[in-house]
């Protein structure tokens, strides 16, 4: 049975400032008008898989629900990591589940990144035919894709002669120099490292506990210690953290004799940096690709987004300006790969730019902080329909709660009340609180915050819908 593993990692440095750490790439609808994420579901449409299978960070769980469950996409399982390991371990849990779940010993998993581009899926339904069939023979598949250009930013693969489709790999090659990469390209024998893998469950498991048996055992224990969490599986956090971190590549696939390749040419790329979106998206007669509300003038070869505010520009030549609600990014394309510097530098000041967008999204809806000073913050929730916050209480804060729209159920203390449309009331500092949205359209509230601290740890939950306790995300 064909299970499909999707990787959903990643800590949302390429493409800031419109990916987080708490909101990365995969989770954006950067291509199209479906998410990374959602993309990567549908191309199994038609390949009578078993139901995907997510490996996500424990703080991506609810939006990983959330976007499947837009898109009605049937789920396997929801597996929490409490630390990023890389994806050898990733992989490794992947085939303990798929070992312990109906597939069994004939579980054969197909690898795949949340955060990559497809452009034609029968051509990559067609390459993992192929792939099943390899490694229904014993073995460990990886994708290469048939390069277009003298890429530096990719890992190569040289495949070995054969008679194909599948081909024997004479090498795992790192990221070239230019005119390194000009001879791959030129020779022919040399592919890109798409990060995407097919093998049996159970061949995976035999060769890292050849290779790397330390992981394995890590592996073994963290998820033996795994846990239900509504509906989602949680890894022991002890275990798992012991475990050392690893790719694919390195821990497997270049020590093993039974890798084979099998090329790709599918419109395949990593979106790994702002440039490379801009090559994957249609531009216009000047090379520009625009989204949102962008007025140019003589300018050319511009990936130009603005979320919100008006981007305008005059004599700009390849160039990104990506603007969002609390930033805004300027860089040569040139330069692009590095914003992880500027990213760096944003984590060493201990901004919260790099990890949350100033709209936030929950399990109930979402926040957005409008307006914050000495004492004070403002606050707009969304709340959707059927949805509950916790139950809590702040230490050191005040609320005032206005309804803008909508009916909003409230619990302060003892009183539970209702509040309709240009409604308010007061919340105490130390009461306990909740808001409830009984309606069937979305519950808008404005909420002023006001005391001496003013952080999102200044909260005490007491009842919560959603496994919160003892946390903030």
């Amino acid at each position: 049975m064909l299970v499909p593993v999707i990787l959903s990692g990643g800590s949302g440095t390429r493409l800031w400032p419109l990916s987080r750490e708490l909101h990365p790439k995969q989770f954006l609808p950067l291509v199209g008008e479906e998410t990374m994420l959602q993309d990567t579901v549908r191309r199994l449409d038609g390949l009578h898989a078993a139901p995907p299978m997510v490996i996500c960070n424990a703080h991506h769980r609810f939006l990983v629900a959330e976007q499947l469950r837009a898109i009605g996409a049937p789920v396997g399982e929801i597996i929490l990591e409490p630390v990023g390991r890389n994806t050898a371990p990733a992989v490794a849990i992947a085939a303990l589940a798929a070992l312990a779940g109906p597939a069994g010993e004939d579980a054969v998993l197909l690898v795949m990144p949340a955060d990559h581009l497809l452009r034609d899926v029968p051509a990559f339904q067609k390459a993992v035919h192929i792939g099943v069939s390899a490694a229904m023979s014993g073995h460990l598949v990886t994708f290469g894709v048939v390069p277009t250009a003298p890429e530096v930013g990719y890992g190569y693969i040289r495949r070995a002669p054969g008679e194909g489709p599948a081909y024997p790999i004479a090498q795992f090659v790192e990221k070239p120099s230019a005119d390194r990469a000009l001879e791959y390209v030129a020779c022919g024998e040399y592919l890109w490292n798409s990060g995407m893998f097919l093998f049996s469950a159970r061949r995976y498991v035999e060769e890292l506990a050849k290779f790397n048996p330390e992981m394995l055992s890590a592996c073994v224990a963290a998820f033996a210690d795994a846990h239900r969490d509504l509906d989602f599986l949680r890894l022991g956090v002890e275990s798992f953290g012991r475990c050392a971190s690893d790719s694919i590549d390195y821990a497997v696939m270049e020590k093993t004799r039974a890798a084979v390749v099998v090329p790709l040419e599918a419109g395949w790329s990593d979106v790994g940096s702002w440039s490379a979106l801009h090559e994957s998206l249609p531009a216009d007669a000047r090379g520009n690709v625009t989204r949102g509300d962008v007025i140019s003038d003589d300018t050319s070869g511009c990936y130009l987004y603005s979320s919100g505010r008006l981007i305008a520009t005059v004599g700009l030549v390849d160039h990104v300006v990506v603007e969002t609600k609390d930033a805004v990014l300027v860089a040569p394309k040139a330069r692009v790969q590095d914003v992880k510097i500027l990213v760096a530098k944003l984590k060493a000041a201990q901004r919260s730019e790099p990890s949350v967008h100033r709209e936030v999204l929950r399990p109930w809806g979402s926040y957005d902080s409008v307006d914050t000073g000495e004492r004070f913050q403002v606050k707009r929730l969304v709340v959707n329909p059927g949805a509950i916050l916790s139950l809590q209480m702040h230490h050191h804060r005040a609320e005032h709660w206005i309804v803008v729209s909508g009916t909003a159920q409230i619990t302060c203390d003892e009183k539970v009340f209702l509040l309709s449309e240009n409604q308010s009331t007061y919340i105490p500092v130390g009461a306990k609180h909740r808001i409830q949205n009984p309606g069937r359209v979305p519950l808008h509230i404005i909420e002023v915050q006001s005391g001496s601290y003013l952080g999102e740890d200044d909260i005490v939950r007491f009842e919560d819908n959603y496994g919160r306790q003892g946390t903030n995300t």
